[in-house]
């Protein structure tokens, strides 16, 4: 479905008086309010095809209604939250999930709703129907070379959809490892692993890059073949300059400081995309920012800082995803929360005083520090947000607009109660 933008016009008329009013003050509040809005307008943040439809546990999976039968339903409901935020414009396929059987019509499509294609994503993490080997003990790291050889081709079969689409990028999540010491010989798994990527990265275009994604556990909860950053650092510095770390905020040890490693990472050049999402107790995949939006906000302090310090662009020197599970939510909801957690921070990171704080650093003032980082961190910058959806064409206030116009009930309308999107 699509909303009319004479909704969105009238939507934003009645909220305009409000919103200019918050604008004005934190514009007289901020230097560079302008150049904070317009940055804000042009960061986009990836969503995931398989995250249209409600996801689930190990114990159940409850949809909601409504949900995108196919590739192409799922376009039109990222185009719709693209259409209500202005900063989901791009899509990422999960093979063999969202084939798409006609690239030169879902490509066309996708331009109709101002969407691009991000990195696409191979699945060796589950086995598909009328697949010859099981990848129950691994795919990249199998001890068997033909079911090596089979993940190595599916990798490569995801490359030759993404090239038809657009694509300039190939993310590999790996679930291989063990769940019993004396499972397998961790030096065998590791250049098992490394011999197989190293086919896949053979087979990148010249303008393509592949992310090496790690995960500290499950479904293994032994070890893991690419189980931390340092892990994944290895592989790609092994593999060559078109291979980088992606890091997935779910997937590190508790307490782990995500911020520290984004730092190094940037530092060497190896850092290549981000998964975002939050969590409590593990991988949760809940909405960005709803648990730990302070952490959030320390780390993409360290994103804006290292990437000005090398002279990147914001918007598109990294690959920015959401990688969340919408378990009890509606997942459009969901999403539009997440985006406008992520908006919020990167505008709060852009606040910092980086000559205050560089000079509390030199002189190790720790209060001086701390009341810099927090200062950002407490300032509602929400205002700043709803003026970057409003200069491209968003609505002010996205979730709102979404209910008012009942989307889920005519999406439940259109396609039924019992569609059940594929994904996790």
């Amino acid at each position: 479905m699509n909303i009319e933008k004479s909704r969105i016009a009238i939507h934003n008329d009645v909220l305009l008086a409000t919103h200019q009013r918050s604008f004005d003050y934190i514009a007289g509040e901020v230097e560079n309010a302008g150049d904070i809005v317009n940055k804000l307008a042009a960061f986009q943040v990836a969503i995931p095809s398989w995250a249209l439809g409600t996801g689930g546990t190990r114990f159940g999976r409850f949809p909601g209604g409504g949900e995108p039968r196919c590739l192409e339903e799922k376009i039109t409901d990222i185009g719709l939250l693209h259409q209500l935020n202005q900063s989901s414009g791009a899509i990422s396929l999960h093979i063999p999930w969202d084939i798409p059987s006609d690239p030169s019509h879902i490509k066309a499509l996708a331009a109709q709703y101002g969407l691009r294609f991000d990195a696409m994503n191979s699945n060796t993490f589950q086995d598909q129907p009328g697949q010859v080997f099981s990848y129950k003990f691994g795919s990249l790291q199998h001890v068997n070379k033909d079911i090596r050889k089979q993940a190595i081709a599916h990798n490569i079969e995801v490359i030759r959809h993404g090239i038809a689409l657009g694509s300039d990028a190939l993310t590999v999540w790996l679930a291989d490892g063990s769940c019993f010491p004396g499972q397998l010989n961790f030096r065998q798994a590791f250049q098992h692993t490394l011999e197989s990527l190293q086919e896949i990265y053979a087979a990148l275009p010249d303008d393509w890059k592949i992310f090496v994604e790690y995960k500290a556990a499950e479904p293994n909860f032994y070890s893991t073949t690419v189980g931390d950053w340092g892990q994944s650092l290895l592989y790609t510095s092994k593999l060559g300059p078109k291979a980088f770390t992606l890091v997935d905020l779910g997937h590190h040890l508790p307490n782990a400081n995500i911020e520290q490693i984004v730092s190094l990472l940037l530092m060497e050049g190896k850092l290549g995309g981000f998964h975002f999402n939050d969590s409590k107790y593990g991988d949760d995949d809940l909405t960005v920012g709803s648990i730990k939006p302070y952490q959030l906000f320390l780390i993409f302090n360290e994103l804006v800082e290292g990437m000005d310090a090398k002279g990147m662009n914001h918007a598109t020197g990294l690959g920015w995803m959401i990688d969340a599970s919408h378990n009890v939510k509606d997942p459009l909801e969901d999403l539009l929360q997440s985006i406008e957690a992520i908006m919020i921070t990167y505008a709060q990171a852009l606040l910092v005083d980086r000559k205050k704080l560089a000079e509390a650093q030199q002189n190790n003032d720790v209060v001086t520090a701390q009341e810099v980082l927090q200062h950002a961190f407490r300032t509602d910058v929400r205002a700043l947000v709803a003026a970057a959806r409003l200069q491209a064409g968003g609505a002010l206030q996205p979730l709102a607009l979404y209910r008012t116009e009942k989307v889920r009930e005519q999406l439940i309308h259109e396609r039924g109660m019992k569609t059940v999107a594929t994904g996790l």
